[in-house]
């Protein structure tokens, strides 16, 4: 069956780890794959497994530095991190084999399993309401982590997978302590990287499970555009093949023949759905095989050498070569030059397949990203559940059907950060939740709000005439306040996609838990729904439905150490602390780190591609860089140098600030012609001096200041790529962030549901909390005496307490 394999999927694997980093016997087999990840292997007739395993492809690494003293019976082998001991030739047990990790003296003996691993992700959220159980992850606050790959399947030589010869233990020692990032960073050495996902991916997403027409779609995009909400791309459920199929030929939940009833010319369809610059994905149900309803079935089945005549089925069999070469050249690859740019595989079918052990979801991913991606022209790419390790290389996660509820949104955020810690960095949920549950404005914009700073941003729902995704069929304020959001996702491409080659160079995920940086700060851990997203902003998002007493949601969030701005409104914020965050429906707590650097596009349709226009937001208090990463958005090219780097700095001292474009570094021609940029400096007064050089020289340059955001903008005149930019900017007080108190103070009472008689206490004459004479100890001991609602004490304390903390800087 090898002649069936085609090019594309023979993937070079380096399975062997160096002979230097293995150490060997009759039985055993121990390699330091680096020094601080080893494989184990135990084999009574000595034959060991060579092969590539479905989660280790790249075991041939540098040989970490090794000192071996051996005796007749005991081995001790050290690196810089890890000090082994094994009993030589004896079966792997606590009494034979033993790893210390160095820097902690911590010692785990073979068969322990950590208590305290930090998790990884799970298959799918289908039918789930709130929480559910994740898999084991690669991290453990108990310093290591132990991987059994004994089970797993292995590539042969041609890149097919077959189950192992090998039936002893094949494990992984993972001994990285708090070193989080550096576990993740190896771990994508030896498994192989996350690719670099297609521009497209990263703008709004319409999905829904509807029966739609061609017209019906086409107006429903033409609508979006009329509402001014970009989206990127447009997903076609199940009903865009035939459903209603002869019972003869079984369900119609498999399907490969455009519905024309519903779809009168699909090749023209698609074409129209591109020139309103959207990408496009068919969902799949592959189970039930190629049937005789199919308008490929003559060629498959020819082609299988079934009988054509009577109709025999082509049995959907993953394991085989042959199979998987008529599903791919005859079923998949002409209706993707019809224009269907990638495919939606919904894999609900079990998890057994004719190879014994192999799970069909984990190479349907494996042979759909490497078939789409078999020309420089396009990027592998797939739209599947979670297949398990190794699955990080299959970008993007379908995390399945959840209920729309509270409490479904409430666990993405901790879900999604969590699965970064088996390299996972690419989730799609379903945003606004997909089924039963309960259909509330309030809940859809909280999910529009998530979505927008999660990893894929996809709006969906199931079936019925009152599941609502649309935003302006939501209350005018949800709509604003989703259309907001949604808006704000565009822009924040540059930035997105820059993280997403961060992603492939570095292994680490968009999103990541806080623990990363602060493994040593247990609120890190207790503040599960926030997260670093990228490498310059910290989210915590408002997950609980808006108090009937205040009309605010509240969130409580704990800031690490160091200083923060208000991503929106530029507000500093000292780190080391926790804040309680009352916030109305529009408003969202996202922090920027004191000197983040933000780049942001401007478009006013669904364009994706490298902005001619772009905003870089500044956030001062710091030193930082940032590298803007662009190429071509979805070949393969950028793999041989097709791509261009922007670098930004800022450094930022006392009331002085310096920000720099340097030249950018190589390959200009992905890039528009010609580039505006306007500087955004937010979070600074509006009392400023500014310098503007260009290549040494002072021009003029057109500044603006807005106060409701605190930004101080700065246009930028016939900008060059090979100039080097130099803004300079001073005042007495530069970060001189003004909050009224009193307004913050008077809008939440106002908004707030009590009694008049209770707002009136608020009045000047009464209990004095709008005193400005007072000082903030004052007005907050007179807000403790107030017999008012406990809920509006407690939020106006806490603008007290912000103030007093602002004071006290």
């Amino acid at each position: 069956m090898e002649q069936y394999i085609s090019e594309q999927f023979r993937v070079t694997f380096k399975p062997m780890a160096n002979s230097g980093a293995v150490i060997a016997g009759e039985r055993y087999r121990i390699s330091f794959l680096t020094s601080r990840l080893v494989r184990l292997e135990y084999e009574e007739n000595g034959c060991f497994e060579n092969h590539a395993s479905q989660a280790f492809w790249y075991r041939e690494q540098e040989v970490p530095t090794l000192k071996i003293k051996e005796t007749e019976d005991i081995i001790e082998a050290s690196t810089e991190h890890l000090r082994l001991r094994y009993v030589k030739n004896q079966p792997f047990s606590g009494d034979t084999l033993s790893i210390e990790l160095k820097y902690s003296c911590k010692i785990w003996r073979y068969g322990t399993e950590e208590g305290q691993n930090l998790k990884g992700t799970a298959r799918t959220l289908d039918e789930v309401n709130g929480m559910l159980q994740l898999e084991k992850g690669l991290m453990s606050r108990d310093g290591y982590v132990i991987i059994d790959d004994s089970k797993s399947l292995v590539f042969n030589e041609s890149g097919w997978l077959q189950p192992r010869t090998a039936s002893g233990v094949d494990c992984y020692f993972f001994g990285y302590g708090t070193d989080f990032k550096g576990c993740l960073k190896d771990y994508a050495k030896v498994s192989g990287k996350t690719p670099l996902i297609p521009r497209f991916a990263l703008g709004n997403w319409w999905s829904r499970y509807w029966r739609y027409s061609d017209e019906e779609l086409l107006q429903l995009m033409t609508r979006f555009e009329t509402e001014e909400i970009p989206l990127s791309v447009c997903i076609i459920d199940m009903d865009w093949h035939q459903v209603a199929i002869d019972p003869k030929y079984g369900s119609g939940w498999t399907g490969y023949s455009w519905n024309r009833d519903l779809f009168k010319n699909p090749t023209q369809f698609l074409k129209q759905l591109h020139d309103k610059k959207l990408k496009t994905s068919l969902n799949l149900h592959p189970a039930d095989g190629i049937r005789g309803h199919e308008d490929c079935y003559k060629d498959v089945a020819e082609f299988m050498g079934v009988n054509v005549e009577e109709e025999q089925a082509v049995q959907f069999d993953i394991s085989s070569p042959k199979f998987m070469k008529a599903y791919f050249d005859k079923v998949h690859q002409p209706m993707e030059a019809d224009g269907v740019d990638f495919w939606w595989i919904d894999w609900q079918q079990g998890q057994n397949s004719s190879m014994k052990g192999l799970d069909p979801l984990f190479f349907l991913n494996h042979l759909h990203y490497l078939d789409l991606g078999r020309n420089q022209s396009k990027r592998g790419f797939t739209f599947s559940r979670w297949p398990g390790l190794g699955g990080h290389r299959y970008p993007i996660g379908f995390s399945g059907d959840t209920i729309v509820t509270w409490e479904s949104l409430q666990y993405q955020p901790y879900f999604t950060a969590t699965a970064a810690n088996v390299g996972y960095g690419w989730w799609s949920h379903d945003i606004g939740g997909h089924m039963q549950g309960l259909d509330d404005s309030e809940l859809y914009a909280r999910w529009v709000q998530y979505g927008v700073f999660s990893p894929i941003n996809r709006l969906h729902t199931s079936s019925g005439i009152f599941n609502r995704r649309e935003p302006w069929k939501h209350s005018h304020e949800a709509f604003k306040t989703a259309k907001q959001y949604l808006n704000l996702r565009h822009q924040l491409v540059p930035y997105l996609y820059s993280m997403a080659w961060r992603n492939e160079q570095e292994g680490l995920p968009l999103v990541t838990p806080l623990y990363y940086d602060h493994p040593h700060e247990q609120k890190a851990y207790d503040y599960k729904n926030e997260y670093y997203f990228g490498s310059e902003l910290l989210v915590a998002p408002h997950l609980t439905k808006r108090s009937n007493v205040t009309n605010r949601s509240y969130t409580e969030v704990w800031l690490p150490s160091g200083e923060y701005f208000n991503f929106f409104t530029g507000e500093p914020y000292k780190g080391n602390n926790i804040y309680p965050m009352y916030g109305k429906l529009e408003e969202m707590p996202v922090f920027a780190k004191a000197g983040a650097i933000i780049p942001l596009a401007k478009h006013d349709d669904n364009s994706i591609e490298n902005p001619a226009k772009m905003d870089i937001l500044i956030f001062g208090k710091g030193q930082n860089s940032f590298n803007l990463y662009e190429d071509d958005g979805e070949s393969r090219e950028y793999e041989q140098g097709a791509y261009a780097m922007t670098t930004f700095a800022v450094d930022a001292k006392g009331n002085d600030l310096t920000f720099k474009i340097l030249p950018v570094a190589g390959d200009v021609s992905v890039l528009p012609t010609q580039r505006e940029y306007c500087l955004k400096f937010r979070g600074v007064s509006q009392e400023a001096d500014i310098v503007v050089k260009i290549n040494d020289e002072i021009i003029k340059a057109e500044a603006s200041y807005d106060k409701v955001t605190s930004t101080l903008s700065v246009e930028l005149p016939n900008y060059s790529y090979t100039d080097v930019v130099e803004v300079f900017i001073t005042s007495e007080d530069l970060y001189g962030y003004h909050h009224d108190v009193n307004e913050a103070i008077i809008e939440l009472v106002q908004d707030s549901t009590i009694p008049m008689t209770d707002k009136q206490k608020f009045e000047p004459y009464f209990y004095g909390i709008l005193d400005e004479n007072l000082t903030i100890n004052e007005r907050m001991i007179r807000t403790l005496a107030m017999p008012i609602h406990e809920e509006v004490k407690q939020a106006v304390l806490s603008i007290l307490l912000k103030a007093k903390m602002d004071d006290e800087k």
